[in-house]
């Protein structure tokens, strides 16, 4: 894919940072899962250095309070592009600089560090001096497990992605797609209270 990168997360080997969200360690154990998996995709446009930009996944038509519907985040996957689909990241990015991107369930209003609790997942991409591209371990706050049933549950009505960069080429700009792979689950009254409690801890 030219100058793209790809983060999967769930997937180690890539050019860039691996990352992957975490998931509640107090497990629910009986949610029923409404829906196969599928992928909601939102994209990111860094066109100034230095400045944090945002951009939001609407969870509206997923998470139904009434229900006690929830959406289940398997995993989340970073595309980082350059200007154009096919532009060098590198070159649009300029060498020596690192872009950064988080999804969170609450409104931060910028970057957190790692120890919050709205992080779900993270990620950077960073080129040297030379234009060669950085790995980087990023930190979050819990590990998926392995089997289908893990994942973190969102019970919120939007994610919030915040992307930033420690620099941008002139007239340029660089793109960050976030890809989260989710499905709709109906959790039990007590595990849906839990939630949104802890959202609500969250928040303080």
């Amino acid at each position: 894919m030219g100058g793209t990168c790809v983060v999967r997360g769930n997937r180690s080997g890539t050019s860039c940072t691996e990352t992957t969200p975490g998931h509640l360690k107090e497990m629910i154990k009986m949610a029923t899962k409404k829906t196969s998996m599928f992928t909601l995709t939102e994209r990111v446009t860094i066109s100034a250095a230095t400045t944090d930009t945002f951009a939001t996944i609407d969870l509206g038509s997923y998470v139904d309070v009434g229900d006690r519907q929830a959406l289940q985040i398997h995993s989340v996957d970073y595309v980082f592009q350059g200007t154009t689909a096919n532009a060098d990241v590198v070159s649009d990015l300029g060498n020596g600089n690192e872009l950064l991107v988080q999804v969170t369930d609450l409104n931060r209003g910028g970057l957190v560090f790692a120890n919050d609790r709205a992080l779900i997942s993270s990620a950077n991409f960073a080129a040297d001096a030379n234009g060669a591209r950085d790995m980087a371990a990023d930190l979050y706050p819990d590990n998926f497990g392995k089997g289908s049933d893990d994942g973190r549950y969102v019970v919120n009505d939007q994610l919030y992605i915040t992307g930033y960069s420690t620099g941008v080429a002139a007239n340029q700009a660089c793109n960050v797609t976030v890809r989260v792979n989710a499905s709709i689950v109906t959790l039990g009254a007590k595990d849906f209270m839990a939630i949104a409690i802890q959202s609500t801890a969250a928040d303080n």
